[in-house]
This record gives C-alpha cells, structure tokens and sequence, in this order.
C-alpha cells in the first residue's frame, strides 16, 4: 500500500513519524453510473465555467471559498494554503487521552492505519501503542489533512496504531424533531421478552458478514448479457406489516430464532420439559396397562384347563 500522507504525531515532548494508509477499501462496494435510458449512453459530469459556458481542462480547476451567503467567491492558490499557521499541518498533536466509550460513533469518519516512516520511529511508536493498551485510552488530537483540519483519534489495534478522523461537534445535527411527541409505555414483560429475543440471536457468522446484494446484482447483470433470467436461492421470506400484538411477536420471533439454528425450542423451557414428563407418563401408562392386558390373556388360556382336569377329578370322586 501507498502512504496517503504522512506527519508526526507530538505526545508531549516525544515525536513520532508516521505514514497514513486507508484502512478502507470502498471500491468493493457497489456503484452505478448514470445512463441515459432512451439509448444507454453514459451521462458525464463535465466541468463547465459558469461564465463562458465551456469545458474547463482539469489543470485549470483551481480553489475558491465563499465567505458569505453572496455570490462572491475568494480563489485561494496551494501557496495561500500551505502558508495557513497551522501547528497541526505537519504533526497530530495530542491534546487529550480518554475512554474510547467517550467518542460518539456519529462523529466517526474514514480510518487510516498508521506506520512508522522512520526506523527511529520503532520505538516510540511502540511505547505509545503499550501505553495506551495498559491504560485503556485513546488519544484525541487535531491534524490537517487534504487541506482541511480535523479532529482525529487514535487508538492501539493489533499491534498497530490506527488513526480515525472524527467529525467536529458542530457537525452533528440535532435530534429536534427525530424523538416521538409522546412515549410509549413498556411493560416490564416486554423487556425481559425483548431481552430473550437478544440473547436467541448468538453470534454474527461469515456469512453474515457477506455482500449478498452485490452478488445479487452481479447475478442480474450476468442473466442481462446471457439474455437469460437471473437464478437466486430460495430463501425465507421475511413477514411484513404492522405488529398488532408486541408480545407474541417477541415470542414468535425468538422461536424462529431457534428453528433456524435447529434448536429445539421446547427443550429448554418449561412447558417442553412438563410435555416430557407427561409423554413419559403416558408411555409408563401404556407399558403398565400392557402388561396387565398381557397378564389376565394368560390366565384366561390357564382357567379352561383347569376346569376340565377338575371335571375329570369329579368324575373320577363319583
């Protein structure tokens, strides 16, 4: 991998250089480019001046910035920004060290894994990683990059420091009118429902974490070129609609839960057990009355006999 940029980290007196690489590979997501529909053509943004009316060559395209809500706009050269006295242009420095539940995960935005670019750089490097690793903090700082300056956190990851960038503050938006006007009421049976939903749902698989709408999309497009219909897994169709009744939705839920890692769900319950012991009640029951049935059967074949051996016995008195 390629460094994307490259600075210093500043924790206190102690200097670190580093070399910034994407962490994240968003090339692998699916994208669309747009067309246009009545012949497939592809629908380009061009550059064009807003006061010639032309295409404008890539060289040309330069920096300007709006003070105000007019339309007056202030170009600013490589130069202009690079002279901006800004401490944080060349170097992270380290303001602060906190719990790493302290970040809003709102305010989380691109990661970048962080190297030493520099042998001399080893040790540090190390010594913060531990440091931070035996004191279970992460480090919050500012750092300029790609011409702008922004918050950033870094914290210890499999041996390696990762650099995240974090929004400021003031870019979170409110949650005015995001909260309903009136709370619902919850009983408590609900929640402890809820929570046994939770606990029927285990731990994520691989196949979880895999990109089946993009598979799905490639299955489209190959049926398209081969002039043939896509072919897709038959798979469970999910039920839709308004929940009318949250308890037995919570039930249902975590029974099919259980059915779906072919679980017994009345195994563990205690319903399920009671229906075992009746069913072992009944089978004793049977057994029982089998037996008794199997018992006067042969008394029955044993009387007839005895009746006529007694016959002969009073023939033989008489």
């Amino acid at each position: 991998m390629r460094p994307t940029a490259k600075f210093s980290i500043s924790f206190g007196l102690v200097t670190i250089p580093v070399a910034a690489y994407n962490a994240t590979d968003t090339s692998a997501s699916v994208s669309f480019v747009r067309i246009h529909t009545a012949d497939g053509g592809r629908v380009r943004n061009q550059p064009v001046c807003s006061l010639e009316g032309v295409e404008i060559p890539q060289d040309e395209i330069g920096r300007g910035y709006k003070p105000g809500d007019g339309d007056t706009v202030v170009p600013l050269s490589d130069e202009d920004l690079d002279a901006l006295p800004l401490p944080t242009a060349k170097t992270l420095t380290i303001l602060a060290f906190v719990a790493g539940g302290d970040i809003d995960p709102l305010q989380m935005g691109k990661g970048y894994y962080l190297g030493i670019d520099s042998p001399a750089a080893a040790k540090p490097y190390v010594l913060l990683r531990e440091a931070m690793e035996r004191h279970r903090r992460v480090g919050l700082g500012k750092i300029a990059l790609h011409g702008r300056e922004t918050l950033a956190m870094i914290r210890p990851m499999e041996g390696a420091l990762v650099m995240q960038v974090l929004l400021w503050p003031h870019q979170i938006r409110s949650m005015d009118g995001v909260l309903p006007e009136r709370q619902a009421a919850v009983a408590r049976n609900e929640v402890s429902a809820a929570e046994a939903l939770m606990d029927s749902f285990g731990e994520l698989s691989e196949d979880d974490l895999h990109d089946h709408y993009r598979e799905s999309l490639e299955e489209i497009v190959a049926a398209k070129l081969a002039h043939r219909e896509p072919e897709f897994p038959a798979g469970e169709e999910q039920p839709a609609g308004e929940v009318m009744d949250l308890m037995s939705a919570l039930q249902d839920s975590v029974r099919a839960a259980k059915r779906s890692r072919g679980e017994d769900e009345e195994a563990g319950s205690p319903s399920g057990r009671t229906a075992k012991k009746s069913t072992a009640k009944k089978s004793t029951a049977k057994k029982s009355t089998a037996t008794k049935t199997a018992a006067t059967k042969t008394a029955a074949k044993k009387q007839p006999a005895a009746k006529k051996t007694a016959g002969r016995g009073g023939r033989r008195a008489g």
